[in-house]
């Protein structure tokens, strides 16, 4: 009988492991209290979408790191082939790269988290995992093998995802740089007759702006 794993979704606690990376042992995602991540799984060590995607998680860390966001990488391989990959990648494209990355040469990672889909092969798709200060699964994507991320957006997410924690709001598609609403946020529909009164009363003084009750914006 074919064996199914139960994998974490959105909302879920990350579920807790211990990992070999390029940094030494860790544990996830106790050593990373307080602080945002992305996890992020690449199919192999010296392939040129990978080597791309490394270098530019690399130069978006700055925009990271102001978001206490730390990255990890993550394949099949073993540690050495991660090191020999980053020395070549630093002696060849002049980029250092600085996070951890982890070996999971037993794939046991990559099944807990549903990285490895046996359509696309044996190594791991191209996974991103976000997960809060609190240790909490906010995002999952997955793209298959042969297209590579867009790393502006996985920041864009990020910073979107603690825009909405801290002030209780939505975002609007391609927020901020949205057409219409530009970098307004999104106010939660009213859910009494009672809201919606005073939601349309804080219009009428120019506190907020609505296109009709139910889908009011404004900015921080």
């Amino acid at each position: 009988m074919e064996e199914f794993l139960s994998i974490p979704t959105l909302g879920d606690k990350f579920p807790e492991m211990e990992v070999k990376t390029t940094h030494g042992v860790k544990k996830l995602p106790d050593d990373y209290a307080g602080k945002w991540f992305v996890l992020f799984s690449h199919p192999a060590d010296f392939t040129p979408v990978c080597t791309t995607e490394f270098i530019a998680f690399q130069e978006k860390k700055e925009e990271f790191d102001k978001l206490n966001c730390e990255l990890i990488g993550l394949s099949v391989d073993q540690v050495f082939s991660h090191i020999k990959w980053v020395e070549w990648i630093k002696e060849n494209m002049g980029v250092e790269i600085t996070f951890p990355i982890i070996a999971d040469d037993m794939g046991q990672v990559a099944k807990k988290l549903g990285m490895i889909h046996p359509k696309k092969g044996t190594n791991t798709v191209r996974a991103v995992f976000i997960v809060d200060d609190k240790g909490i699964l906010r995002l999952i994507l997955y793209y298959p093998q042969e297209v590579g991320r867009n790393i502006n957006e996985i920041v864009r997410v990020v910073k979107a995802l603690q825009v909405s924690d801290k002030y209780g709001v939505a975002l609007p598609a391609n927020w901020p740089e949205n057409p219409r609403l530009k970098d307004h946020v999104i106010i939660p529909p009213a859910t009494s007759i009672e809201e919606k009164e005073e939601r349309l009363k804080k219009a009428q003084a120019g506190e907020i702006e609505c296109f009709d009750w139910w889908f009011c914006h404004k900015a921080l």
